[in-house]
């Protein structure tokens, strides 16, 4: 069965439309106290690509300067190894194979309810600048970023370098400079254009860098004249982001707006191999510690006046639940959550993360996204006074539930977090399941495995793993719409 965004609504909603999509959900009192709210994130940035995490070489003085007065998070993970699906959980709240987000270029669901659509209902302007890497960037698409909440967008379908061509709100734009600078100044023209207004705002700022290829400006390369060509590119990159972060959170304190704007910032996966630094085993890919294990600051100075650091384990699907708490907004027929709300962390009253994390390669692959050659072509098109029209480039499949996925069989790798305790559930492509199980504190490399010598503790969290994944599937199937 196909289900587009609006014709769920329907379903759920009693006959609503998309234009009214606030109609099915509970409102969130009107209060000028309202934050606004930037959500920032990386491409392929490890935990370990931060001065401030110890870098022996990568100078990054504007994270570095949020990072010494604001809200770190020393053990932040993305809820994927790879870019759409942890994009995904920051937009839902859910573990991205919920609704078949699996890998890079997979797209959300119309079905699910994003970030935007519920700040919307809570009265916020919404806007998402960058990389967006959950469907089309064409008008028509059931997955782009209008049809998913946002107001405004200057948006590209993926990772994207100098001088990209980007797609604003379906119609493609040249435009000029470097990759990271061209988000910001996008974001910061939203958000002049709202911060006088009495409604807040929401503005996602998704960077396309440091994604290979790298291909850093002159100025930033300049700074690690004595590496390799490859290093250079790579710590350009990250220069170039880190000056047009520095940029953004200037323009909030110029426009008088910091104090009660809510600034997170964190990267949709652990770092690069060869050239990025991680934040223990293995890279990007894996969920393994160094595939999953990101950098992540907040600043609130109206809420969090002083520097904090915290180690509780936290998760790019926590964004969605706090931001909901936080504006006082509760969605009906809200689908089931794996993020928790982090506001008593925020607030320094969490002592413990109350709820493990799971996570899950379903192992299937990709979907190559060319990001500079689909903007070309859409370029091209409309500049011959055509649209894209190919159901494939639209994404109109995307509400599609056609496949069942067993609910019993869960294939490839997972993982269940109960701090300290990871413990791995490898499943085969034979058909073959193996476990090792961890202990962080003492091996954060993942190196020692204590099954034998903690039997109760790994059939106890074997238990639970399972039966997240059961549910896991459930959603997957689509019995959360029901």
């Amino acid at each position: 069965m196909l289900l587009g965004r609006r014709e769920f609504m329907t379903v759920v909603g009693a006959g609503v439309c998309h234009t009214a999509v606030g109609n099915i959900f509970a409102a969130g009192k009107d209060s000028p106290e309202k934050p606004n709210i930037i959500l920032c994130m990386a491409d392929d940035q490890g935990w370990g690509d931060m001065a401030y995490n110890g870098h022996p070489v990568l100078k990054t003085p504007n994270f570095d300067d949020m990072a010494a007065v604001a809200l770190r998070f020393d053990r932040f993970y993305a809820a994927a190894p790879v870019c759409s699906p942890t994009r995904g959980s920051v937009m839902t709240g859910r573990h991205p194979n919920r609704f078949g987000c699996f890998s890079w270029g997979n797209t959300l669901r119309p079905q699910e309810i994003t970030i935007a659509e519920a700040l919307k209902t809570a009265g916020y302007t919404t806007g998402h600048f960058g990389k967006w890497h959950l469907g089309s960037v064409c008008k028509g698409s059931p997955v782009n970023p209008g049809a998913s909440g946002f107001d405004e967008w200057l948006s590209a379908p993926n990772f994207f370098d100098n001088d990209p061509i980007l797609s604003r709100e379906g119609t493609a734009v040249q435009t000029r400079g470097e990759s990271s600078m061209v988000t910001v100044d996008a974001a910061i023209e939203f958000i002049r254009k709202h911060a006088g207004s009495p409604q807040p705002f929401l503005a996602v700022v998704w960077f396309g860098s440091p994604h290979v290829p790298h291909q850093a400006i002159e100025r930033d390369r300049e700074l690690y004249s004595d590496y390799s060509e490859d290093l250079r590119n790579f710590y350009g990159e990250i220069a170039g982001m880190d000056r047009a972060f520095g940029k953004l959170r200037k323009e909030l304190r110029t426009l008088g707006i910091h104090k009660n704007t809510i600034l997170w910032y964190c990267s949709d996966n652990g770092g690069l191999p060869k050239v990025g630094a991680t934040g223990g085993r293995r890279h990007k890919g894996t969920i393994y510690e160094g595939g999953l294990r990101v950098p992540a600051i907040l600043e609130w100075p109206a809420r969090v006046p002083d520097h904090r650091i915290t180690d509780i384990p936290c998760n790019t699907s926590d964004i969605y639940p706090t931001i909901l708490e936080i504006v006082g907004q509760r969605m009906k027929k809200q689908p089931p959550l794996d993020g928790i709300s982090l506001v008593s962390l925020i607030d320094a009253k969490m002592n413990s993360r109350p709820k493990p994390m799971g996570f899950w390669d379903y192992a299937i692959r990709g979907i190559g996204t060319p990001s500079r050659k689909l903007m070309a072509e859409l370029l091209a098109e409309q500049k011959a006074g055509r649209e894209i029209t190919d159901p494939s480039r639209l994404r109109l499949d995307a509400g599609k539930l056609e496949k069942h996925y067993p609910e019993d069989v869960f294939p490839g790798h997972a993982a269940w977090l109960d701090w300290p305790w990871k413990l791995h559930r490898i499943h085969n492509k034979k058909g073959a399941v193996r476990f090792s199980l961890y202990n962080l504190t003492d091996d954060p490399q993942e190196e020692k495995d204590l099954i034998a010598e903690h039997s109760k503790r790994f059939q106890s969290m074997k238990s639970e793993l399972e039966k997240w994944q059961k549910s896991v599937v459930r959603s997957l199937n689509g019995k959360d719409y029901l």
